[in-house]
């Protein structure tokens, strides 16, 4: 089939993970009337840390939602309200405390751990079974590079399976976490943390040989250091790149392709997620393969807005 395989299903928890709960009760006596229609019915929880959205429009006891929630879910410490979208690079919302203290937690996904601060680092819980198929497809000895890598959670299960993974975070905050996880989950020689914006990186990268961007210390990488041991090594294999890019674009990023490409050494495998409507695909895979990439498979991995899909393509460089 061109374009390959089409699976489309909406993400599910897995493991023990919690990535979706319902209230338990929406009592009276904090939602009552016609406000209480308008409560969210479920949230997100990551860690121990309950993340719902109330919308602006509800003049209700907010904080009594969150005295709610925390008491019938034992799981849950915190209760906070997301009262923006993710903003700037770093990809950060804002949100107020309705119950509980304190924003760092751990949350656990198949098996990992990530330690992070809600409050202050981006992070999904419900693409947790994704992250595992991503890396599922892993052989032993890859070379791997993950843009907005976050906490880690893409960039060390990748380690885990034995690919070397070059994460880059322009958030400070959620490297210092990545760092700390992928000693935690017991592949911290495997994982090179890079604070720098995934854009400028990656083309610093690009104008050096695909051997060199793999290769050698970050100063290297980006052209301004000597040649070390390891990069001469690798001149002996010119041309070859990445084995793997594992790309979660944040919304409206997709330009970061054009980017990794270069990186990537022929045959060596891209996935790419990317927000679109159902109706934009077939022409996506159409310019994807303008590009010399054989899209393998596509799978939607969820709403996000009305019509609109996060969407992840698997993909061969030819």
């Amino acid at each position: 089939m061109k374009g390959g395989r089409t699976i489309d299903r909406e993400e599910r928890a897995g493991g023990t993970v919690l990535r979706d709960a319902p209230f338990t009760r929406k009592p009276p006596s904090i939602t009552p009337g016609e406000g209480r229609d308008r409560i969210p019915g479920r949230f997100s929880l990551i860690g121990d840390v309950a993340v719902l959205s109330i919308p602006p429009s509800f003049e209700g006891d907010k904080r009594g939602i969150g005295e709610a929630i925390k008491r019938s879910h034992r799981n849950v410490r915190t209760v906070l309200n997301k009262v923006s979208k993710l903003e700037g690079d770093r990809r950060v919302a804002s949100f107020d405390l309705l119950a509980g203290e304190g924003t760092v937690t751990s949350h656990r996904e198949y098996g990992f751990s990530y330690k992070l601060d809600v409050a202050q680092v981006f992070y999904n819980p419900r693409l947790g079974s994704e992250r595992m198929r991503v890396a599922s497809r892993v052989t032993p000895g890859e070379r791997a590079i993950v843009p907005f890598a976050g906490v880690g959670p893409f960039a060390i299960p990748l380690a885990a399976a034995g690919a070397r993974v070059l994460a880059m975070e322009i958030n400070p905050e959620a490297c210092r976490w990545m760092a700390e996880n992928a000693g935690l989950n017991g592949v911290g020689g495997m994982v090179e943390v890079v604070n720098a914006d995934a854009f400028a990186l990656c083309r610093a990268m690009a104008k050096r040989s695909p051997a060199d961007a793999c290769e050698g210390t970050l100063e290297e990488k980006m052209g301004r250091g000597e040649k070390g041991k390891a990069t001469e090594k690798k001149e002996k294999r010119q041309g070859r790149g990445f084995d793997r890019a594992v790309v979660p674009t944040p919304y409206g990023r997709d330009e970061i392709l054009d980017t990794i490409i270069p990186l990537v050494r022929p045959g060596g495998s891209i996935t790419f997620y990317t927000f679109k409507k159902r109706s934009e695909i077939e022409g996506l895979i159409r310019e994807f393969e303008g590009l010399g990439l054989a899209v393998e498979l596509h799978r939607r991995c969820g709403n996000v807005a009305p019509g609109v899909s996060r969407w992840a393509f698997d993909m061969v460089k030819l």
